[in-house]
This record gives C-alpha cells, sequence and structure tokens, in this order.
C-alpha cells in the first residue's frame, strides 16, 4: 500500500515539474515574440513595394491566385 502512495507522489511531482516547466517555456516565447515584435519596424517605417499585389497578402491567408489559377497551400 505504501508503494502505491509514493507511486502517486512521484507522479504528481512529475506532473508539476512538467506544468512548471510549460510554464517557464511559455514565458520565454512571450518574452521573445514581445523583443521581435518591438524590432520589426513599423508599418509607416517600411519601404513601399513596387508592382506587388492588390489586397492582403496572399501568401498570409493560405490563397494564392495568378492568372486564373488559384492554388491552397
Amino acid at each position: 500500500m505504501a508503494a502505491k502512495k509514493s507511486a502517486k507522489a512521484v507522479k504528481k511531482a512529475k506532473e508539476a515539474e512538467i506544468r512548471e516547466r510549460i510554464k517557464a517555456a511559455g514565458e520565454r516565447a512571450r518574452a521573445e515574440a514581445e523583443a521581435r515584435r518591438a524590432a520589426e519596424p513599423l508599418e509607416s517605417e517600411r519601404p513601399k513595394e513596387l508592382g506587388g499585389r492588390d489586397g492582403p497578402e496572399p501568401t498570409r491567408f493560405g490563397d494564392w491566385e495568378k492568372k486564373g489559377i488559384v492554388s491552397d497551400f
């Protein structure tokens, strides 16, 4: 009976450690993303695109259409 209780305690400890590691990784990822956003130039600072497509960027929205042919990726 004591072995079962200790096995449960070990399992709980491992799960708690995993939760803490996931939380720490999430905080690091959030900090990295904020740093990237801060380093990224503002929309007004970017050079004007010449000869680009009208409307939203197709590669960001998953549809690509050129000369009447549409492909999804």
